[in-house]
């Protein structure tokens, strides 16, 4: 049974992130869920139970025997362990695409300190501006190369509270007892992507900016089919 590709996308964005390679995948005949994590950061923390519940509520149409491979862009890779322990589904593969990976040992957290040392000055009331605030046009203008596609993911970003980067995320045992992979696009998640290599898991590099499977989705899918099913 070939199993469901489930592209996570970051709470920090939209699943629009996604959707370029969506679409590349469901034109190669795979079965792709994008499910939405817009609202996860509504409400008082934690807030990584409702990542996991939202991917789970996306995919209750799909029978529980239906395999499934999990991938997470971004700072999506931390909630990975949390959603694969709260699905039913078997899980054939977790792919990291330029993400931050779970400790080996839990729990995780979302941002280290130098992070929360450059966010806290910018939260209002608790809340912080969209993620694309937080940086000059010199370091937003690499990763759009389509000035539609730009202002989509823009307009689409939610506003987080300060509290989601301040959690904790837990790291269940055993969660990466499964093929695990990892596709950098480039700094800084080069350590990343060395990390992932001294776990043992097989690794690719497609040059680009932060957000490049919206610059080059086709180039994304097939590097996620390669390191996943083999397929070129």
């Amino acid at each position: 049974m070939q199993p469901i590709f489930v592209l996570v996308h970051s709470p920090s964005v939209g699943p629009s992130t996604w959707h370029p390679v969506a679409e590349q995948l469901a034109a190669a005949g795979h079965q792709v869920r994008v499910p939405s994590l817009l609202h996860v950061g509504a409400g008082e923390p934690p807030f990584w139970p409702r990542i996991a519940n939202a991917v789970r509520d996306d995919l209750w149409e799909i029978p529980t025997d239906h395999p499934l491979v999990l991938v997470a862009h971004s700072n999506a890779g931390l909630f990975l362990p949390s959603i694969r322990s709260g699905l039913d589904h078997p899980v054939n593969g977790s792919d990291f695409v330029d993400a931050a990976l779970p400790a080996r040992t839990g729990p995780t957290p979302v941002a280290p300190s130098e992070l929360l040392e450059f966010l806290r000055p910018l939260a209002v009331n608790g809340m912080l501006p969209r993620w694309t605030d937080w940086w000059d046009e010199a370091d937003i203008a690499p990763m759009f190369s389509d000035p539609t596609m730009r202002q989509k993911v823009i307009a689409e970003q939610p506003t987080l509270p300060l509290a989601y980067y301040e959690q904790r995320i837990p790291v269940p045992d055993d969660w990466d007892d499964h093929s695990c992979s990892y596709l950098l696009f480039g700094p800084p998640y080069d350590d990343m992507a060395t990390d992932a290599r001294e776990r043992g898991w097989r690794t690719a590099h497609l040059p680009g900016a932060h957000l490049h499977q919206i610059v080059d989705p086709a180039g994304t899918a097939r590097q996620l089919l390669e390191l996943t099913t083999g397929e070129a």
